[in-house]
Order: C-alpha cells, then structure tokens, then sequence
C-alpha cells in the first residue's frame, strides 16, 4: 500500500511540472515579449497605480474588478468613465445661444462660464427686468471660475451690445489686459445704455488705460468706472485727467491702486477746478516721492474752488500734519464734500486739531475716514470735545488703528451720548480696557448704537465685558464681494451707503 502511494505522489508531481512547463512554453511562444524592458503581465502605455499611496502595480479603485486582457489593442479597453458624472446639456437659447453661435463663427473657444451667467441673465431678461448689472467677477466663490480672457470679452461685447436691458457690467478680477481694454473701449462707444462698468484689477496696463480714456470723449451714458488695481501709471492717469476736461457726464472715477504719479494727481486736481460733473474720485495709493505733500496742496487748493464734489478719497497719500492743515483750510471753503476718507497716512495730534476746528463750522461733512493713522488719546478728544458741543452734521466717524487707548475712546462713546446725529463709530484695533468695554456695551445694549453701525460686539466672561471684532465698516467690500448679503448693504460699506451719490455710486 505504502509503494502504491509513493508511485501516485510521484506522478501527481510529474504531471505537475509538465504542466508548468506547458505554461511557461505557451507565454514565451504566444505573446511577445514587451517593448521597452516592461515586464510582462503590464500593459503598454498604461500606468498601474494607486490614487492615494501612488505605489506601482496597485490599480485605482474605480478599475478594480476589470479583467484586462494583453493581447487586446490599446483602444479595445472598456471606457471605465461612460455614465459618471455626464448629464445631457440643456438646449442653449436666446443670448446664450447668440454667444455659443458667434464663437463658433469666430472660432473662438467658448468659456463655461460666461454660458452660466448668460443663462442667468436669460432668465432676467424674460422676467422683464430692466436695468440689470451684469456680474462676471472672476473671484466669484459660489460657482466655478473660468476666467475670462481678453479673446472671450471679444465675443462677449458683441452680445452685449444688442441687450439694451443690461446697464452695469461688473467683470472685475479677471484677465482682460490691455486686449479687453480695447474691445471695452469699442463697447463705450457703442453701448448707449451702459452707466456702470468695473474693470478693476484685469491687468490693464498703460495703453489699455489710453484706450479706455479716449472712448470716454464720446460718451455720454456712462456714470461709474472704476479701474482698481490696473497698472495704468502717470502715462495712462494722465489721459484720464484729460478726459475729464471733455466728459461732461461720468460722475464717478476710481483710480485707486493704479500706480498713478505726482504729475497725473496734480492734474486731476487742477482738472477738477473747472469740471462740475464728477462727485467722486478715488486716488488712493498714488506712487508720490519727496516729503513736500505738493499733491496735498493742489488738492487743498481743488476743494476750495470746486462746489460740486461729494466724495474724495486720499488713502495712502503720505498725509502729514502740514497736509492735513492744508486740507482743514479748504473745508471752511468747501460746501459740497460729504466724504472724506483720509485713512492709511501719517497724521497724529496736530492734524486733529485742525479737522476738530473745521468740524466746528463746517456742516457738510457726513463721513471722516481716518483708520491707520496714529491721533492717540490726546486727538480722539479733541474730537470728541467738537462733536460733544459744536459739529450736528457728521453721521459716521472711523477710528481704527488709531493707537487710541481707554480715556481717549471713553470720550468718544461721551460724545455719542449728547450727539444724536452721529450715528455710525468704528473704534477696532485700539487699546480696549474694562472701562472702554463697558462704555460700548451700555451704548449698544441701551440702543443708543445699533450693532450694525459699529465694528465691535460685547460678550461676558466671568463677570467681565469684553469687545470682539464685527465684520462692519465704511468701506469692508471695497475690494471683494461676501458670499452673501448685500455688497452695498448699510453694515458693510456704511460710507457709501450714507452718502449715497445716484445708483451703482
């Protein structure tokens, strides 16, 4: 029995080393051997590996359970994405359709994004709305971004020019160039219906700027531009300054961020001395060298003679005391200007003693700006001191970053107490003591401050009050849009909201 065995181990071994052999014959004789030192048993051009550890030899989890085959050709292999995530495109129809059409015509590629927002604006458009502003910014977070390239603003300036239904165009934070500058040049002087149009931040270099500028000769319609953040430099403000000696209709112009020079603001300035159209400028953050303030005294010398100006905005000018002086001295002139902004400079106490006794006299003036700057205790009560018994006009007052500690913002919430009119005080990024804490919280709990016209809100820890910081301010969307509520809305940018010039202003 035992030799039986012996005998059937041994031919169950034969037979099994015959077969491996009949294996290893049959892979050498039917299957080539693979090109390029790969190892067989791995497909050509095909990348075996593993989605989150990226170790060879591993599949990706959507291909596990696939049999795959060798000697099948590259292209026979199962189509593993069919039916994920594909959803039939809905029928284009009115603008967007004209849009798709043209840039077919055009061969131009067509931008996903501007499809979404043309299908918006469809529905606008048969809801009978007029007036729309059309919002492609490009920093948009809700939805994906595609963003929009000089070439597309091309294709989509031809729409805009047959929907008379659409009066502002926000396409800020995007990549015109000095490529969409032109085409929006082409659109000022076509478009008969547009009165708000915002490029900033589209790196529009100085001969977008020339072009834009010069469009602006002509044309009567357009009330807002604002050209934030494009390098357009003296050479391109300069033509803008030019402009406003012929435009007789645009009624407010931001060039902040622009890189503009001593000369182009000493031009606006000079330019403003006669044009009784415009109501607000922005020239925030010029490129200005030396520390003799020579912008400051053109504009002080502007304000004395222009009568129709509403808002002047001087941030990041280098402003010292002595230009603050200047400027104090224009405002007893001055009976047109209701907002101020003069924050991000260098003015500390004496400045305040001059705006303290323009504020005496002057009953214009409805909102001061003067965050990030250093007035200290000694200037928050000199204000405090003409809004307490003299000033009855001013309705919004911003002391952020003052280095104002506790006597200095006490005075102020004094102040608030016996004038009823001012009603809007930003006090974040001073020094809070308990004390200062308790004055602003008994201000707001007693309704004398609405919590949406400040930027701190009281909580208690222990028995003991405290400030944090709330998202309120003069001016917190000027650069970006929130991702709900309204951008214009009183809480967020109360300084426009105040002195609300005409729509879009």
């Amino acid at each position: 029995m035992s030799g039986g065995r012996e005998e059937a181990a041994v031919s169950a071994e034969a037979e099994s080393g015959e077969r491996a052999r009949r294996r290893r014959a049959g892979r050498r004789d039917g299957v080539p051997e693979p090109a390029g030192g790969e190892r067989a048993g791995r497909r050509p051009g095909v990348r075996l590996s593993s989605p989150s550890q990226g170790r060879p030899g591993h599949l990706p989890t959507y291909m596990l359970g696939l049999e795959w085959n060798i000697r099948e050709p590259l292209e026979n292999l199962p189509d593993t994405t069919e039916g994920r995530g594909q959803q039939e495109a809905p029928e284009a129809t009115g603008l967007t359709a004209d849009y798709q059409n043209l840039c077919l015509e055009k061969s131009q590629r067509i931008n996903s994004y501007i499809v979404h927002i043309l299908q918006e604006l469809n529905q606008e458009i048969e809801k009978g709305l007029e007036g729309i502003t059309l919002n492609i910014a490009g920093n948009n977070r809700l939805i994906p971004v595609e963003k929009v390239t000089g070439e597309d603003f091309w294709i989509l300036s031809k729409i805009l020019q047959k929907c008379p239904n659409i009066h502002g165009l926000d396409i800020r934070y995007n990549l015109l160039n000095n490529v969409g500058a032109y085409y929006a040049a082409k659109l000022l002087q076509k478009k008969l219906h547009l009165v708000y149009l915002n490029l900033m931040f589209n790196d529009i270099g100085p001969e977008g700027g020339e072009l834009i500028a010069k469009a602006l000769h002509k044309n009567t319609t357009l009330k807002y531009l604002r050209m934030t953040g494009n390098k357009i430099e003296n050479k391109g403000g300069m033509f803008f300054a030019t402009m406003l000696q012929i435009n007789s209709s645009l009624e407010k112009l931001d060039l902040g961020d622009c890189d503009l020079g001593m000369q182009s603001v000493i031009a606006f300035a000079t330019v403003l001395t006669q044009n009784q159209a415009m109501k607000g400028i922005v020239l925030n953050r010029p490129i200005l060298y030396g520390e003799q303030e020579e912008s400051t005294v053109h504009l002080g010398q502007m304000l004395k003679e222009n009568h129709c100006l509403v808002e002047l905005h001087l941030c990041k000018h280098g402003i010292k005391n002595c230009g603050m002086q200047k400027l104090c001295n224009a405002l007893y002139l001055n009976s047109s200007l209701r907002y101020l902004d003069v924050s991000c400079n260098k003015i500390t106490l004496d400045g305040m003693e001059y705006l303290a006794d323009v504020l005496k006299s002057n009953t214009t003036l409805e909102v001061i700006d003067l965050s990030f700057n250093r007035i200290e205790n000694a200037g928050a009560i000199y204000l405090s001191k003409t809004l307490t018994s003299h000033n009855t006009s001013l309705k919004a007052l911003s002391v952020v970053s003052n280095n104002i500690e506790g006597e200095g913002l006490i005075a102020l919430s004094q102040a608030m107490k016996t004038n009823l009119t001012l009603s809007n005080i930003y006090i974040w990024g001073n020094k809070f003591d308990e004390a200062t804490c308790m004055a602003y919280s008994d201000l707001i709990r007693k309704g004398r401050l609405k919590p949406d016209n400040t930027d701190v809100e009281p909580f208690e820890v222990d028995g003991h009050v405290y400030l944090s910081e709330v998202s309120n301010g003069l001016k917190k969307c000027y650069y970006w849009t929130p991702t709900h509520g309204n951008m214009h809305g009183h809480s967020s940018s109360a300084g426009f909201a105040l002195v609300s010039v005409s729509q879009h202003l």
